[in-house]
């Protein structure tokens, strides 16, 4: 059985033990698969690829020409050495025809890519049960993976980061391999060679203004800093974002707020409140969010929530006056919260 796993899956992509077969490539993580796939390419065909040595081809091409692929696999490379074959948009159909190719002798590299194959689809079982194959399944990045691959960047172009800038950018890019090489990718060309980064270079650069927008109209409010509030108010609508919207998020904050605070008054303690909360503090918000919840006791945070909730009533019974409404309504919990 050739199914990699664990460590084995690095270790084979950075090192092949396969002279000729084929290798599948496969996960729900497009990304990575794709980006697998390219670094095995790179080492069975050079880097940059020689092209006498490499054919990439989609699975439109192989349907179209059902012999083009054995033809190309039996060919030697001009040049010597194996033909290396990168197999795009891989489908079920191909597994039948790659084990014909190298029970007849061919002497090639196929990468095959697959998508999120199940164990009994036939390009799986193929890869996992012959010995000259291989399945390399690309699972979604973990927190431990991501935050490698943020420093493994950053160094190879000598770019010095903020404190606690990795954990942030980590919450931030999420999981997607694609997603988080792009972004990087853009980090790297702005701080340059050599460079720096720092925390708001990163917001402004990588982060969701609508979404950076919203909680910082929340967090104004739960804080109680009225000029903050209306500053924040102010770019939320210029981003587009519904006041209805804004007004049912608060809400929703502060009842989580109030859950939170209901955990602490049960005797948890503040930090560890915060770290397990779900969904997860973003990084940057997490000193805020500790700061409300000393603010507010439990029996202010019902009132808060009663007052958003008349507000979201009023301002759908009224949709002309519907932006007044609830900005008074968050105005009314934001200097409730001064006063504390």
């Amino acid at each position: 059985m050739t199914a990699l796993k664990g460590r084995d899956i690095e270790r084979f992509i950075t090192s092949p033990d396969l002279r000729s077969g084929f290798v599948v490539v496969y996960g729900p993580d497009a990304g990575l698969v794709n980006e697998t796939a390219a670094r095995l390419t790179r080492h069975y065909a050079g880097d940059p690829p020689d092209p006498e040595s490499l054919i990439q081809l989609h699975m439109s091409e192989i349907d179209a020409d059902p012999q083009r692929l054995g033809i190309l696999a039996r060919s030697p490379s001009l040049f010597g050495g194996n033909t290396t074959i990168r197999v795009r948009g891989a489908s079920n159909k191909l597994a039948a025809g790659l084990v014909e190719l190298f029970e007849t002798g061919a002497d090639s590299i196929i990468i095959v890519e697959g998508g999120d194959l199940k164990p009994s689809d036939a390009l799986r079982k193929q890869a996992e049960a012959r010995r000259d194959a291989r399945a390399v399944p690309c699972y979604a990045d973990s927190g431990q993976t991501i935050d490698s691959l943020i420093r493994e960047t950053f160094a190879q172009a000598r770019i010095s980061l903020e404190t606690d800038l990795v954990p942030m950018l980590r919450d931030m890019l999420g999981n997607d391999r694609q997603i988080t090489r792009r972004e990087l990718e853009k980090l790297v060309l702005f701080a340059g060679e050599g460079g720096k980064l720092s925390r708001e270079d990163v917001t402004r650069l990588c982060g969701d203004n609508a979404a950076l927008a919203i909680d910082a109209v929340v967090d104004s409010i739960a804080t109680g800093h009225a000029r903050r509030f209306d500053d924040a108010m102010t770019r939320a609508l210029s981003a587009g974002t519904d006041p209805q919207r804004l007004l049912i998020v608060t809400m929703q904050h502060f009842s989580r707020l109030r859950a939170m605070r209901a955990q602490i008054d049960a005797g948890a303690g503040l930090d560890q409140v915060v770290a397990r909360a779900t969904p997860r503090i973003h990084f940057s918000r997490k000193a805020s969010v500790e700061q409300q919840l000393r603010l507010w006791t439990d029996s202010a945070l019902a009132s808060a929530c009663n007052r958003l909730a008349t507000g979201i009533a009023d301002s759908r019974k009224t949709g002309p006056l519907a932006m007044a409404i609830g900005r008074q309504a968050m105005l009314a919990v934001c200097m409730a919260a001064a006063r504390r």
